[in-house]
């Protein structure tokens, strides 16, 4: 498939601003683009994503439809625990269905913000790096939802067994001859790569293969068993099932934000009472890189002790 490339003119025609501010959402605001050729230039379904990623203030919409018809939608980051949860609870309540769309942490956000699911997983880390999502769901909901923590997860590089590049941290993704994978734009991880690339002074067009993107953290992995990557950012967990070298960064707290409409239904509740079953922790105590000691609490941000469901 053929990549559209847009000049400065054709962004700044886009956008409707001047020429000169395109220069500054680049540098400010992370706007996409690439100097391959020596001048800017800018692919348009990243500038689309990159729009929608910066969007925090649709229409309000009517709260997420109630589950009555036994469907419970959840939509936002991938996790391969998360994925084994719902896959559990298909087989342990066949009266009920459970459907995930891996949309990222952000997209995950807007789709609950706009009634289109009832439950979103987010990983979102904020400017501080001290604390996850509240920022993000802020600036979203006019009302906060209920937010219940899944799972403490490591993330960190992954790497070719034996790590052949000897890549140490984030600055020798910048050296020759070291190709990355990416995850897309309005993913937690992709946040958290952005953040630590900045920290080392270097910009994605001076990284081989920042533009490519992967929907998963297991695609991350396979591109690099595959040998076409050299590293990606993602989770332990993925590193271990692949018996792929890791380069710990940080544990980040991974949360369920799910609508008051529906937090006391019967699918909801089931699914929470499901973190706590013995079946459950058994299939985390296999996988590498999680931590559920906050598993099924409900959290808050430290500066407001509110009751989230008050109203519900």
């Amino acid at each position: 498939m053929t990549m559209e490339l847009l000049s400065t003119k054709d962004v700044a025609k886009l956008l409707g601003i001047n020429e000169k501010n395109v220069y500054s959402l680049i540098a400010e605001k992370g706007l996409p683009a690439t100097k391959v050729t020596g001048k800017w230039l800018f692919p348009l379904n990243l500038v689309q994503q990159w729009v929608e990623s910066q969007t925090i203030n649709y229409p309000k919409l009517p709260s997420s439809q109630k589950t009555s018809d036994n469907v419970l939608v959840l939509a936002g980051s991938n996790d391969i625990l998360l994925e084994k949860a719902l896959s559990l609870f298909n087989k342990r309540y066949p009266d009920y269905l459970v459907v995930f769309a891996n949309e990222g942490s952000l997209g995950g956000l807007k789709s609950l913000r706009r009634g289109l699911c009832h439950i979103a997983s987010s990983h979102l880390i904020q400017k501080d790096e001290e604390d996850y999502n509240f920022g993000f769901i802020e600036k979203e909901f006019v009302e906060i939802p209920a937010i219940v923590n899944f799972c403490q997860r490591e993330q960190g590089l992954i790497l070719s067994k034996g790590n052949p590049k000897n890549i140490r941290g984030f600055s020798d993704l910048g050296q020759g001859g070291v190709r990355v994978v990416n995850r897309p734009l309005g993913t937690g991880t992709r946040l958290l790569f952005d953040n630590e690339l900045r920290k080392v002074g270097l910009s994605g067009e001076e990284i081989e293969g920042y533009g490519a993107e992967c929907d998963r953290h297991l695609d991350v992995g396979l591109e690099i068993l595959a040998g076409r990557a050299d590293a990606g950012l993602g989770i332990a967990a993925v590193a271990g099932l692949l018996e792929l070298d890791f380069l710990p960064v940080r544990w980040e707290r991974f949360d369920l934000l799910i609508s008051k409409s529906v937090f006391f239904d019967q699918p909801v509740q089931l699914l929470l009472d499901l973190l706590h079953d013995d079946q459950f922790l058994e299939l985390a105590a296999t996988l590498r890189g999680y931590d559920l000691k906050q598993c099924g609490r409900i959290v808050f941000p430290k500066d407001k002790k509110q009751d989230v469901l008050n109203r519900a």
